[in-house]
């Protein structure tokens, strides 16, 4: 009896490989076109300013960071264009792995009921945050249009892969937390404290530069802090973004009463590209790794749900 009930489980559920979910993830892509709108409609359903509210949040970081800062005379020349560049590539990471961590049971009626690919409601939130990304960066762009800030072209070409690798290593974390979550609730209340505590750990508010000059003048510190996944990619956009990877600051002790601050590494677009392409790759062992635990875990969504 135990055998019989055993291989119906498997006619009904049967094992998938990554390549069959990455099929039927793009066989049901319209399934989630409408899963992305339905979530940014429900979350500014019956809002007097709607998508604006994608511009108010990194607006206000901008503000408060930026009199803080420069309250502490941490900031310097067009600080607020440096951290609206890292914000908004952060707002679109915390976005999605805390969205998509909860997808799955925040839709446990379309779980038990209809035929679909699980994945694709992680995967929905990620495409709903990337949505907002695109919307606040009309505001960078706006900002330096307005102030005519000169972007460094020769770095501007590094930010769609890094965007995409961005978007790959979200996807991964999302399905394969989306997956933890339906067992173990807590993971929620978890990644608030992770993000949290990843948000400071990443060159955003500060120059990378800063961290490994007092930490010590060795270069092994920078590869120590590139193992943060996300860190390549703030720095790609806020390379091509700033324009320079360093900046005059007031300087008492100079002769001229100025000196150079070290921002990022002074290095080609290959280090940034090839900093990015670990990271890729690092994205899509991660990816593999989620869809195959996803793959053992959707089973029984139904039942614990």
């Amino acid at each position: 009896m135990a055998t019989s009930i055993d291989q119906e489980l498997r006619y009904v559920l049967p094992r998938r490989s990554v390549r069959q979910h990455l099929t039927d993830v793009w066989k049901y892509r319209e399934l989630w076109q409408q899963l992305v709108r339905k979530e940014l409609h429900v979350r500014y359903q019956k809002s007097v300013l709607g998508f604006a509210w994608s511009l108010a949040n990194p607006l206000f970081l901008l503000v408060v960071y930026s009199v803080v800062f420069g309250f502490l005379g941490q900031s310097f020349s067009w600080f607020g264009i440096w951290l609206l560049s890292g914000i908004l590539v952060w707002n679109f990471f915390a976005t999605s792995l805390s969205t998509g961590t909860q997808a799955i049971t925040a839709n446990g009626y379309l779980v038990g009921k209809v035929n679909f690919p699980r994945e694709i409601l992680p995967l929905a939130s990620v495409g709903a945050a990337f949505v907002h990304l695109m919307l606040s960066s009309l505001l960078l762009v706006a900002v330096l249009v307005v102030t005519r800030f000169h972007v460094d072209w020769s770095y501007v070409w590094l930010i769609p892969p890094a965007i995409l690798t961005l978007v790959v290593l979200a996807a991964a974390i999302a399905i394969l937390l989306s997956a933890v979550n339906v067992y173990a609730r807590d993971t929620t209340h978890l990644l608030e404290l992770v993000l949290l505590a990843w948000f400071w750990l990443s060159p955003i508010i500060y120059p990378f530069e800063l961290v490994t000059e007092n930490l010590e003048k060795n270069r092994a510190w920078d590869y120590l802090l590139l193992i943060n996944p996300v860190a390549p990619i703030l720095m790609v956009v806020q390379r091509a973004v700033y324009g320079a990877a360093s900046v005059s600051v007031p300087d008492p002790a100079s002769e001229t009463g100025r000196s150079m601050k070290r921002l990022l590494p002074d290095l080609s677009q290959w280090w940034y590209l090839r900093n990015v392409g670990i990271v890729f790759a690092f994205a899509c062992v991660l990816l593999v790794i989620a869809i195959k635990v996803f793959d053992r875990a959707e089973a029984n969504f139904a039942e614990v749900m």
